[in-house]
């Protein structure tokens, strides 16, 4: 007579699990230790979140926060078993090819949980934090152990998976405290260059939301087609706001300055010449 693993397996659970002798002061016991399990795990969440964002980053304080409400859940859990009765280790050792079935079913959930876990030790960014994920740029609302929320300056929500954050490169705008901006001008051929260059310097310097220090930079960058080209560069508030507003009012002083020097941005041009009579 042959024997199946899975049918011994099968008498084991059924054995662990069996509830041959039970009345309803054992059901009750265990019920009233899981619902006391889950009521401690909240509180405790809490509790821990609370103190702990006063020492350390919220997102890492919420991770541990979770992962002590888990743990109370599960020993919770296991003591609702055993006043069931049931011998855990036959369950767990009966369970094992079901939970290993099951973990393959969930592995993407199970990714984006570790995924998360890892985003909050290693801290590539904070709440608050303004960033560029996947072409998608906002900031940083909630972090959790399956997704990362980000409002974008749209005023839109986007949750991105947390093992598709930890896939991308992550630019973060805010965590240096600053940001460079890089402005291409174009001056006509024939412009007195270090005039020129002068002229930008005063602009880019007068121009709203630039910081005098570092200071701005004007380098000549090469011969175009149809201009001398020159790039600006200045330092400013890293926010997403005001790099739009001080690249915006960089433009306008520029344009300005030049206008009251004589000096043209020139237009794509092309001059053709015509060899013989034809």
């Amino acid at each position: 007579m042959r024997i199946r693993q899975s049918d011994i397996d099968g008498e084991a659970l059924a054995d662990a699990i069996s509830g041959d002798g039970l009345d309803a002061w054992a059901w009750g016991t265990a019920g009233i230790v899981l619902a006391v399990a889950i009521v401690l795990s909240r509180i405790a969440k809490r509790v821990i979140c609370r103190v702990l964002k006063r020492r350390l980053d919220p997102s890492l304080a919420a991770l541990i926060g979770r992962l002590v409400g888990y743990l109370i859940i599960v020993v919770g859990f296991v003591y609702a078993l055993e006043s069931l009765g049931v011998d855990i280790g036959l369950v767990v050792g009966a369970l094992g090819i079901a939970g290993f079935a099951l973990a393959f079913a969930l592995k993407d959930i199970l990714e984006n949980f570790v995924a998360g876990v890892l985003l909050q030790l290693q801290r590539p960014f904070r709440y608050g934090d303004q960033v560029e994920i996947n072409d998608h740029e906002g900031t940083i609302s909630e972090i959790d152990t399956r997704l990362v929320t980000m409002i974008t300056p749209a005023g839109e929500t986007i949750k991105i998976p947390s093992a598709t954050v930890i896939k991308s490169d992550i630019n973060n705008y805010t965590q240096q405290g600053g940001r460079r901006t890089t402005l291409p001008v174009g001056v006509a051929y024939g412009t007195d260059l270090r005039q020129a260059k002068a002229v930008l310097e005063r602009a880019v310097a007068s121009a709203d939301g630039v910081r005098a220090e570092p200071g701005p930079e004007v380098l000549l960058e090469g011969f175009g087609d149809s201009s001398i080209d020159f790039v600006v560069r200045f330092w400013h508030e890293p926010t997403i706001a005001v790099f739009w507003s001080a690249r915006s009012n960089v433009a306008f002083a520029v344009n300005d300055a030049l206008a009251a020097a004589d000096i043209k941005i020139p237009f794509p041009q092309r001059t053709l010449w015509w060899a013989g009579d034809t």
